[in-house]
């Protein structure tokens, strides 16, 4: 018998991503969905997506899938953690009721039966998914042999930083091992958050004092609960932009778009299947 993830939450072994959505989604409003809906369409380069398949690999909240339903594909949500197949899935029904198009299962990006079982798919989407499933490398080929040719991988992946990532990921380790080591990081951290994004908005002209209403505009996601994904998004693993390229090139894939990060979040990559 297999290990669920709340096992592994319960040992300190992974981060309750779940609970976190299921906060996330006493958020949600209209403006969020626009801008999930706005961000999606900008890297893709679409206006539509009708006609077209869409596979969310860790869906979460449900946030990205109802922005591909909205905007018209077929979409299949799937995700590793029970609480968040729960949100994705309430999502559904709340925005969309009934709606045969848009599919919720449970299921793990690394195991080959289910993710085979799955077909193959115009869009493959992964945003901040696959470096939190302990075998990126693999949950990254299995994403791409998903893709049809002449498909689409959009994934995010955390930026390599050296030895930063690695202290990084001791702090989410400790974070997730208990509730001592959540209150300390919770303490330690989240000031030394809110100073950098205060002076990152001043920097680009923008008052330091509204930083949480901004914040919106980055994929409609909260502040908040990034923040916590942040200090305990366990397991953690990063990747260089060039890892990357190279990987996804090897397996027939060109790079479309790219959008990178200087220091700490994720690198975003579109590429389309050539082979």
């Amino acid at each position: 018998m297999t290990d669920s993830p709340q096992d592994e939450i319960r040992r300190g072994e992974r981060f309750a991503f779940g609970e976190n959505w299921r906060g996330f989604l006493r958020l949600l409003d209209d403006e969020r969905i626009a801008q999930a809906e706005a961000d999606l369409l900008r890297m893709l380069d679409a206006e539509r997506l009708d006609g077209r398949s869409f596979l969310d690999i860790g869906s979460g909240s449900g946030l990205s899938s109802l922005a591909a339903r909205r905007r018209g594909a077929a979409v299949t949500s799937f995700d590793y953690d029970e609480q968040s197949v729960a949100c994705t899935a309430w999502l559904r029904n709340e925005k969309c009721p009934g709606d045969a198009g848009w599919k919720v299962l449970q299921g793990s990006v690394l195991d080959p039966g289910f993710i085979d079982g799955l077909g193959s798919f115009d869009i493959v989407y992964s945003w901040g998914v696959l470096h939190h499933t302990g075998q990126m490398w693999t949950a990254l080929d299995h994403a791409c042999g998903r893709v049809r040719p002449g498909g689409t991988l959009f994934i995010a992946i955390y930026n390599d930083q050296a030895w930063q990532s690695r202290v990084w990921r001791r702090v989410k380790r400790i974070y997730c091992s208990g509730t001592p080591g959540r209150l300390a990081m919770l303490a330690l951290f989240i000031p030394l958050f809110l100073v950098i994004r205060a002076v990152s908005a001043a920097l680009q002209g923008r008052n330091p004092l509204r930083i949480f209403p901004d914040y919106k505009k980055s994929r409609g996601m909260s502040l908040w609960r990034d923040w916590l994904d942040w200090l305990g998004g366990y397991p953690f693993e990063v990747a260089t932009p060039e890892a990357i390229f190279d990987f996804c090139k090897a397996r027939g894939f060109a790079l479309e778009r790219l959008r990178t990060v200087r220091g700490w979040g994720c690198n975003e990559f579109v590429f389309e299947r050539r082979g």
